[in-house]
């Protein structure tokens, strides 16, 4: 073997040919040797190239040996690497392994994701001890099975007093809903004075900061995670990146910022952790304080670099997210990862995509195109990032395109993808191709069956969607009673909708969560039955939240219900003092009924509040571009152009009975200025231009789509449904609740949205 080949051999054994091996150590020789080269390993690599060598060996090995080897494999996450090893033991050490080897394998199976095995030695084994219960829990809380952990805790407590590192693994275990557990283990601590160490306390941060929530404005004196924190004798790193953590996991962002201040002033370290905590706490800055985000990110970004942490991969994403969401702009963003990340593999780049698929899923795109032309290989996590992406994109042109690198990669039959297809193609506007993948689906998980179920809901199909659901042959979840209640609140289903609601926890065993309320609050109050939606609020065991107070606003709104909707709007106002729905709705309510004076009141109100209201835009795309529509047209630079076409448009339409809103307009004007408000609202524009593009009025063809940010308004509806009768198109509209399709002078949401 050459010297210049870096091999197992000459790493571990410099001084020692193969070919003498044997002859020039005794065995106790080559245990020692092995034991000790183990000891030192540094790499997975360097632990499979001495896993080659001790095969060369002579059995039998000592079960030292074994121990050092499985550790090393729990070490590294070598599963096949730890099967293989365990296997060899068997078959060549006729006596079963002691309690300190197989104490060593449930480590190795638990730290390696294989519980089922770890479970089965824990099962077999004559005799236990401390060790034995602790890895095994340790491993139940490392992947969240946390009925499992709490049972093994309760059963480890009839022989065993837990140490330290049983009670942090129960604490890390419990999860937000785990409170009462969490404060039985904690009593349990106190009592056998484990709340000193250090461990225990940390987990207790972490807890109780899982499980604490606040409302309203945030007290520091009742938060238990920060009592935990004071009374911890001697801190390490990892108190006080818990406690960092903690308040940015409760979006406590202000608190995780002034207590990093703190431990840099009183010369306290920092890792990359505490640098992942921070990042994230920076990107939730508020409007009000996001000039203090940036200029704070830019301080730990120069931290970050003295310290050598932006060569890793996830403090540079964290970072880069954090800019985003301050607004940092994406061509920065984009050139500090080019800049910073000298190796990128497909890890880094899949990494970086995840940050920009959220805020612009185009440059996602250009990013997954940059790293197809590095030759780089995605797997299935990288195109499924890709294919969210393209589920925020006007057409189904770009899923379409990723769905073929998909079948080109080899990736054509995993249920993961498929899962994503099923999402993005329904979020595109094309229910026909999620309907084909989802039936193409050879092993659908639950989430294909959620996924297909949203997307009937999304497009108004709810006779399907129940369809669907009785030929599921898989025990549904929570989500999939949210996906059948907004199909049923997309269609005047009363009934259909109450029956799934009652069967959640009469015939599945569910208990009802706040999403399922508001679907049911949306159900009762699309239909006009108001007063049992508030009813069913009233009853609510738990406090309803701002989404089901805007729910329904909007129910109050559509059938001019003044006395709720006033109720709704406040409570929503207390919860979201910086949303405008409440301010718009209600001024929406009184416009309509003619009460001007009310109207103008409100929006004063809003003004004084410096509460700003969400533009309506539109998105429509033409040949390879997006053209963006604000109302008004104002943004876009053919404007005169487009509104000239609009006008004619207009014009054809009310020949064929189209006739403005202008009753829903907000302001007491004058008609024609009402009338041209409704005209250049975003999406008329949109169309007016796609129309214009495509070779004028009555060209027939292709299907236009259309974005929207917010609902689409009864005007543009009713234009919408008389243009595609006369345009004969389908042209379908995605607003911020679901799709219209406009066919025929028809919707496919029969005017019930």
């Amino acid at each position: 073997m050459p010297r210049s080949t870096t091999s197992a051999w000459y790493v571990f054994f410099p001084h020692i040919r193969l070919a003498n091996l044997h002859t020039a150590c005794s065995l106790k020789t080559e245990a020692n040797n092995l034991l000790e080269k183990v000891r030192i390993l540094d790499t997975r690599r360097h632990l499979q190239e001495t896993l080659s060598l001790f095969y060369t060996l002579t059995p039998p090995h000592s079960l030292q040996i074994y121990a050092t080897l499985f550790h090393a494999c729990a070490r590294y996450k070598c599963l096949q690497e730890g099967i293989s090893l365990h296997h060899h033991m068997l078959s060549h050490n006729p006596a079963p392994p002691d309690l300190f080897v197989t104490n060593h394998l449930i480590n190795m199976y638990c730290k390696c994701g294989d519980l089922n095995s770890a479970e089965y030695l824990f099962d077999e084994m004559p005799k236990r001890n401390l060790i034995s219960w602790t890895a095994l829990i340790s491993g139940y809380a490392q992947h969240e099975r946390r009925d499992e952990c709490f049972r093994l805790f309760s059963g480890m407590l009839v022989d065993f007093r837990p140490n330290e590192f049983a009670v942090a693994s129960m604490l890390s275990s419990c999860g937000e809903c785990d409170g009462e557990r969490g404060l039985q283990v904690h009593a349990l601590a106190l009592k056998l004075s484990l709340d000193a160490s250090v461990y225990v306390a940390n987990s207790l941060i972490t807890m109780y900061s899982k499980s604490s929530v606040y409302g309203g404005v945030y007290n520091l004196d009742r938060d238990e995670a920060w009592r935990v924190f004071k009374t911890i004798e001697f801190r390490n790193l990892v108190s006080w990146n818990s406690m960092i953590a903690g308040f940015q996991f409760r979006r406590l962002w202000a608190q995780a910022i002034s207590l990093f201040s703190q431990m840099h002033r009183d010369g306290i370290g920092f890792d990359r952790a505490t640098l992942l905590s921070l990042f994230s706490s920076l990107g939730g800055s508020t409007d009000n304080d996001v000039d203090f985000g940036l200029n704070f990110c830019l301080q730990l970004h120069c931290l970050a670099i003295k310290t050598g942490f932006m060569s890793e991969i996830e403090v540079t994403t964290t970072l880069i997210k954090s800019y985003l969401d301050l607004g940092g702009g994406i061509a920065s963003c984009y050139r500090l990862f080019m800049e910073t990340n000298s190796c990128r593999d497909i890890v880094s780049w899949t990494t970086i995509i995840v940050a920009f698929a959220e805020w612009d899923p185009e440059e996602a795109l250009f990013l997954f195109r940059q790293l197809l032309r590095e030759d780089l290989a995605p797997d299935w996590y990288t195109f499924s990032i890709v294919l969210k992406a393209c589920a925020g994109l006007v057409t189904e042109r770009h899923a379409l395109a990723v769905h073929s690198q998909v079948i080109k990669a080899g990736f054509e039959g995993d249920t993961v993808l498929a899962n994503a297809l099923i999402h993005a193609y329904a979020r595109c506007g094309s229910i026909a191709l999620s309907k084909q993948i989802f039936n193409e689906t050879g092993f659908r998980d639950l989430v294909s069956w959620n996924s297909m179920l949203k997307a009937y809901a999304l497009h108004g199909r709810p006779r399907e969607a129940l369809l669907l659901f009785s030929q599921m042959n898989i025990q549904p979840d929570p989500t999939t009673f949210v996906a059948l209640l907004t199909a049923c609140s997309h269609t005047e289903l009363v009934d259909e909708g109450i029956k799934i609601f009652d069967s959640m926890f009469g015939k599945y065993g569910i208990v009802p969560q706040l999403d399922h309320y508001a679907c049911m609050v949306d159900i009762f109050g699309r239909a006009g039955r108001l007063l049992e939606a508030e009813e069913l609020i009233n009853r609510m065991p738990t406090k309803p939240d701002s989404v089901i107070w805007s729910t329904l606003l909007g129910s109050c709104r559509k059938h001019s219900e003044t006395r709720l909707a006033k109720l709704a709007a406040d409570k929503l106002k207390e919860l979201e003092p910086g949303n405008s729905l409440s301010y718009v709705q209600m001024s929406n309510i009184y416009s309509s009924g003619g009460d001007f004076n009310n109207a103008g009141l409100i929006r004063n109100e809003m003004k004084g509040s410096i509460v700003r209201k969400e533009p309506g835009l539109s998105w429509v795309e033409i040949g390879n571009r997006v053209h963006e529509f604000a109302s008004g047209g104002q943004r876009h630079p053919e404007r005169e152009v487009i509104c000239r076409w609009l006008e004619e448009l207009i014009g054809q339409l009310k020949e064929m009975g189209y006739v403005p809103e202008t009753s829903l307009a907000l302001h007491d004007i004058e008609e024609e200025h009402k009338k041209e408000q409704l005209y250049h609202h975003s999406e008329k524009l949109a169309l007016a231009y796609a129309t214009m593009k495509e070779g004028g009025l009555c060209c027939g063809g292709r299907v236009i789509r259309i974005n929207k940010n917010i609902r689409i308004c009864v005007d543009c509806h009713n234009f919408m449904k008389l243009a595609s009768d006369l345009l004969q198109k389908e042209i379908i509209v995605r607003d911020s609740n679901r799709f219209h399709h406009f066919k025929d002078g028809l919707c496919s949401c029969v005017d019930y949205w």
